[in-house]
């Protein structure tokens, strides 16, 4: 039914992704949540997710952390959701969207936020088994679930953004991967034919295998009908058991099409530029299946939010228009930095060209400069650091050379503009359409003294985070120009940062945390107790330097146990049912049959879960806490040691088998990563630290995702740093080629001591080796050359830590006063956690959960349960 006059307006929102959720916030932010009656017809079995973000599912982010719906927000504005249940029908004369579970609403108000569908090439056995899209968490799953079980080669059909992901994806889950573009080269929407031979030379040298300039002729079947290939256009054939469609995606509009509403000769639905529909004053549409005014329909997500903050405007009769949106993009695929941003194509009549390209490093940068200087667009492959100033300057003239603009560090003069040079006008966070000058007023006019304030007052830096590094350098000048003094403190304790507490412990040899905040703390700090920032810094700080300094490297000695983190508590970590983790150390992954079966026997006996992890060890989940000691005795017996997966600290140097079986192999990569793990570990340092030693360049062990790895050649040892293979992939620098074991050994020492040194708390080498001033150039100058004279200084403080090292779980079992902590109940110590329980699956356990309800409901009002979540 119509709502009749005088009865609350509804507004119906068909589609519940990032623009949609966005629209919702814009609904609340006008206060038409309070006027109006909102529902939400959710087509997917969750809320709306961080679709962006996507691919980090494989890199450990489970999708209740990808979600973008506080659901305290949804019940605190009455916002009818429903899960599960999509809108099918839509009849305008009536103004009722009906539902898939046969519920009818009536609206004054219908918003299209269907946004699009992933296209599939018309191609031979395109629905085999074993073909998938890559658009949503179930899509994910799905794949993960058959390439664990089925495959060992992917291919990717697509080589645009969302493609290189997938390739990502399918190589993390162990696949040969390759990439079939149509076009001539990788990315063609955002780079250029230099930028993609750049990323092209990148990718390959990761293991990936493209094939560009060739289309999908025919996906191949066994009499199954499950993939084993793929014919290409040049009639090469290629074996795959599994095929990942990501060739671009196409407006959803077919609710449009079937109600009347106008669309696009190439879909999309047409839109004026309050998104209002051009066939009805009544009907919205945003996001990606609109068509909007300019003739364009926009597949980003920033102008998506526009459309929303738009479409929301006009229902609240404020004026607001969308003409068009950004294009500029910046993003890390497979590990690599990719931007383009305004005019990057150079499609500018008269327009000229600035150029650095290195292929050697993988660098490409060019920016589109028109006649008068101005800066029109730029693309930026390898390096995008200075993405955020270029972007803010585009359409003004730089008041620098453009050739300073693109340089690296060492050629030539480069320039680093800092934010003061930036006009109010320019646009800093373009997923939220924030200039300066909006960010200024946060801090002079609404009192913002911090980055997360800010956010919260413009939304700048909460979408895609590649402005982030701009708007801190930017609230740090905004404070200091309006004469407030700008914190750089480790906490509210210490007005310190790390790097300077480090040295104040060094030299001075203060070896408490005690005597530190009463002597260097701030003065209402002194005397106090610290915070749960400052007492895990410094217990690491003290634990790295404990031989130097005179300290105990016991981290459950004395004060030393107050400090530290919940997991280093107990010397395990804690899983989410309140049971912990065991991890004894096998350095290399090498161990020995009676070493497995003294873990087989122990994980029978105490009924735990295990599970051979990537960094090559074997983990047995679900100890009770007073079971620890009882298991780490038996271990310890058996010659083992602690893993340390509970510390920041060392955890593994994994290894290939090297040239002692691997007919490939020139070093012993295993001797190599025994010996690095057995000197390193215990190493206590601000984030955890991984490792990984390959016997050739064939790079089985992964090293060039590591903190520090090592790669064999025919005349040493090349060793790269600053990797990672976590949620923010990097791949890692080269530091030294050819080095002897003892160059070798004597460089990581270093790398490692500085690093120690000079990183702030909880930043990986990754992070910190992008941060600090030089970036890897000085890193190298300082390691290699001893550029600051404090090499010898770092070597001693390592031997130090080696000539010291006892291992934890040996000392603890060896002292009774340390063994009376490992209880569920200070006042009952010899009754179990009765929460911690656990169920069968495939013939271990697992976790026995309680349900997890979050409000959610389907249209006929039965429960939805979210991913994660389990019953008893």
């Amino acid at each position: 039914m119509t709502a009749t006059p005088g009865a609350t307006p509804t507004i119906v929102l068909v589609g519940h992704g990032m623009v949609g959720q966005r629209f919702l916030e814009a609904l609340a932010e006008r206060g038409l949540t309070a006027t109006h009656r909102v529902v939400v017809l959710c087509e997917e079995p969750r809320p709306a997710y961080d679709r962006v973000a996507l691919t980090s599912y494989f890199s450990g982010r489970t999708p209740d952390e990808l979600s973008m719906t506080d659901m305290e927000f949804i019940e605190a504005h009455g916002i009818e959701l429903y899960v599960g249940d999509p809108a099918e029908t839509i009849d305008r004369v009536a103004r009722t969207v009906t539902a898939r579970s046969g519920t009818a609403f009536a609206y004054d108000t219908l918003v299209l936020a269907t946004g699009s569908y992933p296209f599939v090439p018309p191609v031979p056995h395109k629905d085999a088994t074993g073909c998938f899209v890559y658009r949503t968490i179930d899509d994910l799953l799905a794949i993960e679930e058959y390439a664990k079980s089925r495959a060992t080669v992917g291919a990717v059909v697509g080589g645009g953004l969302l493609g290189l992901e997938a390739a990502g994806a399918l190589k993390g889950l162990g696949l040969a991967a390759h990439i079939v573009e149509f076009a001539p080269r990788l990315m063609p929407v955002q780079v250029d034919e230099g930028g993609g031979a750049a990323l092209l030379r990148t990718i390959e040298e990761m293991g990936l295998t493209v094939h560009t300039g060739v289309g999908t002729q025919e996906i191949v079947v066994d009499s199954a009908g499950a993939v084993t290939g793929m014919r290409l256009s040049d009639g090469c054939e290629l074996a795959t058991d599994l095929v990942v469609f990501s060739a671009g995606v196409r407006p959803r509009d077919q609710l449009a099409r079937d109600c009347g509403l106008t669309v696009g000769e190439r879909g999309g639905i047409a839109v004026d530029e309050q998104c209002r529909t051009v066939a009805d004053p009544h009907v919205f549409a945003i996001g990606e299946c609109a068509l909007a005014a300019d003739g364009r329909v926009y597949g980003l997500v920033a102008p998506g939010y526009e459309q929303a903050e738009t479409a929301a405007a006009t229902i609240a009769a404020d004026e607001a228009a969308f003409t068009g949106a950004d294009l500029s993009t910046k993003l890390k695929l497979l590990g690599v930095d990719v931007a383009s941003f305004g005019d990057a194509h150079g499609t500018t009549a008269d327009c000229l060209d600035v150029v650095y390209s290195d292929a050697r490093s993988g660098l490409y940068k060019k920016l589109v400069i028109g006649r008068d200087g101005t800066l029109l667009g730029g693309i930026l492959v390898g390096d995008a650091e200075a993405y955020g100033t270029l972007k803010a300057f585009t359409g003004s003239v730089p008041p620098v050379s453009p050739e300073s603009l693109v340089l690296p560090a060492g050629a030539g003069e480069p320039v680093q503009l800092g934010p003061a040079a930036l006009p109010d006008e320019a646009i800093i966070c373009s997923c939220n359409n924030v200039r300066k000058g909006t960010i200024r007023g946060a801090v002079t006019e609404h009192r913002c003294t911090t980055v997360p304030e800010v956010k919260k007052c413009t939304k700048a830096g909460t979408t895609c985070g590649s402005c982030v590094k701009v708007l801190g350098r930017l609230v740090a000048a905004e404070l200091e120009a309006s004469g407030v003094e700008v914190d750089k403190g480790l906490c509210g304790c210490f007005a310190q940062t790390r790097e300077e507490l480090y040295e104040i412990v060094l030299a001075l040899r203060v070896n408490t945390f005690r005597d530190l905040l009463d002597r260097y703390g701030r003065e209402d700090a002194r005397g106090g107790d610290g915070c749960e920032v400052c007492k895990p810094a410094v217990a690491s700080i003290i634990a790295s330097l404990a031989p130097a300094i005179g300290a105990s490297g016991y981290v459950l000695d004395g004060e030393q146990a107050a400090l530290q983190d919940s997991n280093d508590h107990f010397l395990a970590n804690l899983q989410k049912n309140g049971s912990y983790s065991v991890v004894p150390r096998i350095p290399g992954g090498e161990i020995t049959p009676e070493g497995l079966i003294t873990i087989g026997e122990i994980a029978r006996d105490f009924g735990l879960y295990t599970k051979i992890t990537g960094g090559q060890r074997i983990d047995m989940f679900g100890a009770r806490v007073e079971q620890l000691p009882l298991i780490w005795t038996r271990l310890v017996d058996a010659g083992f040691e602690s893993g340390h997966a509970y510390g920041k600290a060392l955890r593994t140097v994994k290894s290939c088998v090297g040239r002692t079986w691997c007919r490939y192999g020139v070093q012993d990569s295993v001797r190599m990563a025994i010996d690095l793990e057995l000197r390193y570990r215990g190493l206590r340092s601000p984030h955890k630290l991984k490792s990984a030693v390959s016997g050739c360049a064939r790079e089985c062990a992964e090293a060039q995702s590591k903190d520090f790895g090592v790669i064999a050649t025919a005349g040493g040892w090349n060793l790269y740093v600053g990797g990672n293979g976590g949620a923010t992939p990097r791949h890692a620098d080269l530091l030294a080629q050819d080095l002897t074991d003892a160059e070798l050994v004597r460089l990581i020492d270093r790398f490692l001591m500085f690093y120690i040194r000079t990183a702030d708390r909880l930043e990986r080498t990754s992070t910190w080796l992008e941060r600090i001033p030089g970036g890897l150039d000085h890193v190298r100058d300082v390691v290699v050359e001893d550029s600051l004279g404090i090499c010898e200084e770092l070597e001693s403080l390592m031997a130090a830590h080696v000539a010291n090292y006892a291992d934890e779980w040996a000392t603890t079992i060896d002292n009774p006063d340390k063994l009376a902590r490992f209880v569920s109940f200070v006042n009952a110590p010899d009754t179990p956690d009765p929460v911690v329980g656990f169920v069968p699956e495939r013939d271990q356990m697992k976790p026995d959960l309680p349900l997890l309800s979050i409000g959610l409901r389907r249209a006929d009002g039965t429960p939805t349960v979210l991913e994660g979540s389990s019953q008893r």
